[in-house]
């Protein structure tokens, strides 16, 4: 039984329409399926997209597996209105989502995803998690719809670079990095974009001290303490033992310095808090760290902190790194994956050597201790992020990939 939520009529919102395209006498119904589990940069960026989207042109039909997760809160705090399918399985996992049906019940339920596209009139079916991608490529196809697999995870993920070259009629990525491997097939690159993620370049400043004395205050900490973020979920790809070594060394190098340590996100490998928790003890920087958990927004408690830490390694491209760009927080990251595209080293953030954590300390550091070099930093990361990463910019690229899907406008082979 399909459940509507009670949202209100939020998608309705006015729109961003792309430059220079040609408008469609209906609007294209545009299916997004989620787990709707755990709430990540992704997910925040599809919603984006969502909200932005011309509706004369595009009608969006967001489609969840489970109501009752991280992303439906999400949703329903943001008014989205939205459609839930509790019964319907799928193949593979989805952060934060009860364990589906198995694969004999995922596969009796590709033809009711089918009939539910076909019901719903989509024409398109944009999926954004690997779990969807695999579990709506076949209903897509039996439905008639064209399918736009955005790919947001590792560059040698087994589903984008089997499965997408045949199943999909267009490969969005959000980074060279995330389509590399991809790409050694020539007739699947046909297929590919880059579209980086959607930011509001647009929004009001938050300032920065104020943000700060918030935090410090929450945390019963003198005003003058330094604070490096880390914001992202606790899973091994992001790296928050790693973390705790940097900390470790910037304790060891700089013990007068007065600072801590904050991560920010759920751990969504059972016990990587307790694993995080327990290292910190272990090195002595128990009392330097916070598990903050997850919250949003974001944007206050990453313009509070002084320095955005980010030891994620094999990343497509980190929301958060842009995030800490526009809010003029400087970052230093792991120099690996979509980092070494988002960084100009020296110039907008630093670079570490990934598995160097004295190293990434270091910069830390010598960022601290230098606040003119860390102000002219935040000054050009804001302006590179600014020009390089809106969302007027990221919509109007994937309303264009949607329009060349359309009768007439299909660009790659069909069917």
């Amino acid at each position: 039984m399909l459940q509507l939520s009670s949202a209100s009529d939020a998608l309705s919102q006015p729109s961003v329409p792309a430059r220079g395209a040609a408008r469609c006498a209906t609007p294209v119904r545009i299916c997004f399926p989620f787990g709707g589990g755990a709430v990540g940069g992704s997910h925040i960026s599809a919603t984006q997209l969502i909200r932005r989207l011309d509706r004369s042109r595009f009608s969006p039909l967001i489609v969840l597996h489970h109501g009752e997760g991280q992303f439906g809160t999400f949703l329903r705090a943001e008014g989205l209105e939205h459609v839930v399918l509790p019964d319907a399985g799928f193949f593979g996992n989805s952060c934060g989502v009860p364990p589906p049906k198995g694969v004999a019940g995922a596969v009796a339920d590709q033809w009711r995803l089918a009939r539910f596209l076909r019901e719903q009139q989509v024409g398109i079916v944009h999926t954004n998690e690997g779990a969807m991608h695999v579990s709506w490529a076949l209903p897509a196809r039996l439905a008639g719809a064209r399918l736009l697999w955005h790919h947001r995870g590792s560059s040698d993920a087994r589903g984008v670079r089997f499965l997408a070259p045949f199943a999909a009629h267009r490969i969005v990525g959000v980074s060279d990095y995330a389509l590399s491997e991809v790409r050694r097939s020539k007739s699947a690159a046909r297929k590919t974009a880059v579209v980086y993620s959607p930011f509001d370049v647009d929004a009001q400043p938050i300032d920065r001290d104020q943000a700060h004395r918030a935090l410090t205050s929450e945390l019963g900490v003198g005003p003058d303490t330094r604070l490096i973020g880390f914001f992202g979920h606790m899973l091994e790809r992001k790296r928050p033992l790693f973390f705790v070594d940097v900390l470790s060394c910037m304790a060891r190098m700089r013990p007068d310095l007065r600072f801590m340590g904050l991560i920010f996100g759920s751990p969504l490998v059972p016990g990587m808090d307790v694993q995080v928790l327990h290292k910190a003890r272990t090195l002595g920087v128990a009392p330097r760290l916070r598990l903050m958990g997850f919250r949003y927004p974001g944007a206050p408690l990453m313009a509070g902190c002084d320095i955005h830490a980010v030891p994620a390694v094999h990343e497509p491209f980190g929301r958060s790194l842009i995030e800490a760009m526009l809010l003029g927080t400087p970052v230093v990251a792991a120099a690996s994956g979509g980092n070494i595209e988002a960084i100009d080293h020296g110039v907008t953030g630093l670079l570490s050597h990934a598995d160097d954590p004295a190293e990434m300390a270091s910069a830390i550091i010598g960022l601290l201790d230098s606040p003119d070099r860390l102000a002219a930093i935040a000054a050009a990361a804001w302006a590179d992020a600014t020009r390089r990463y809106s969302a007027d910019r990221h919509v109007e690229q994937i309303s264009a990939i949607y329009q060349s899907l359309l009768p007439g406008g299909m660009s790659g082979p069909p069917w």
